[in-house]
């Protein structure tokens, strides 16, 4: 896990915090109604799809990351949407600053352990050549 954070890109960093952002909205607004998470899996079955078609990698197999995440992202957008309509969101925003704070917090601590676990994978400057 810390090797993982160590090396986790800034593009991926960016992608965690979508998803503790997504988790931290649709915890705090949750709705029970099957029909709203069917709707959310129709729409990420579909756009999954296209999405898979429309960008194909040449000579090799996607992984399965990629292709779940092709998949997850049309879903968390669509419950999304749905979970929030009507409670005075502004973009994605919460209308409660706990919520806001919450996510955000999360997201710097993500980002921060990171940082932290780059830095403890380093040597120490000067370390490299002693023998």
């Amino acid at each position: 896990m810390l090797s993982y954070l160590a090396n986790l890109s800034a593009g991926r960093q960016v992608l965690w915090c979508y998803l503790i952002w997504y988790l931290v909205m649709a915890s705090a607004h949750f709705d029970p109604s099957p029909s709203l998470w069917m709707t959310a899996l129709g729409i990420s079955a579909i756009m999954g799809v296209a999405l898979f078609f429309a960008f194909p990698t040449p000579g090799r197999r996607p992984d399965r990351w990629h292709v779940m995440r092709l998949f997850l992202i049309p879903f968390c957008v669509a419950s999304f949407s749905a979970l929030v309509k009507g409670k005075g969101f502004i973009l994605v925003f919460s209308p409660s600053l706990f919520e806001n704070a919450l996510a955000l917090a999360l997201c710097a601590t993500l980002v921060a352990l990171c940082a932290l676990m780059r830095r403890l994978r380093k040597p120490p400057a000067g370390a490299l050549g002693r023998g």
